[in-house]
């Protein structure tokens, strides 16, 4: 009897370790900002165009499949500090709002079925863009890799051309004009990414 009872205490005690880790060990990729670039073109007086970009944004794909990517706006860079606290200020209006936020929901079976080092996969994803108070459904046409060392490579295929009415901005827009004194600046702005994720325990 008391050798029933320990087997009976030791399966009982393993199945215990085994739910207990299966949160612990759900993996996520959670993307690696150093080896990311998120950038975003403005045109000016018609047809003089910019490329500026975010410097500082984070997030993670987790085991559900569930995607969000934050973006400090106040990490905004266009190569000029007068612009840059322009936008920040007058455009953004980071006082009121900080981040931009962008979710998904991926199928994790495509990833798992993309071996490493293997040719990349197109996919198209649904998306939810959160900027300026506002929040816009939007495609993300994408390519993904898996690289050596447990990575994953997602890059815009095509821009996402993000409107300023879309998104409330068509007030600080004119608003930019008058401080630069310019005829026009498009309300259109191709937005343009690549991202690496690091596979996390």
């Amino acid at each position: 009897m008391k050798f029933i009872n320990l087997i009976q205490i030791v399966r009982i005690s393993t199945l215990a370790l085994l739910i207990g880790s299966t949160g612990v060990n759900a993996a996520q990729w959670v993307i690696d900002n150093q080896h990311s670039q998120l950038n975003f073109i403005s045109t000016k007086k018609v047809n003089i165009a910019e490329v500026h970009q975010f410097r500082s944004f984070q997030g993670a794909l987790d085991s559900k499949g569930q995607f969000e990517l934050t973006i400090d706006l106040l990490s905004v860079d266009t190569n000029s500090a007068v612009r840059d606290e322009r936008m920040t200020k007058y455009l953004f209006d980071v006082e009121q709002f900080s981040t931009a936020t962008l979710t998904a929901n991926i199928d994790l079976a495509i990833l798992d079925a993309i071996a490493q080092g293997a040719a990349s996969v197109p996919l198209e994803i649904d998306a939810n863009l959160s900027l300026h108070g506002e929040t816009k459904s939007i495609k993300l046409n994408v390519i993904i890799s898996r690289l050596v060392g447990a990575k994953l490579a997602v890059v815009s295929a095509q821009p996402v051309i993000v409107k300023a009415e879309d998104f409330a901005l068509v007030s600080g827009v004119n608003k930019l004009m008058e401080l630069a004194k310019l005829p026009s600046i498009s309300h259109a702005v191709p937005v343009s990414f690549y991202l690496t994720l690091n596979l996390k325990p």
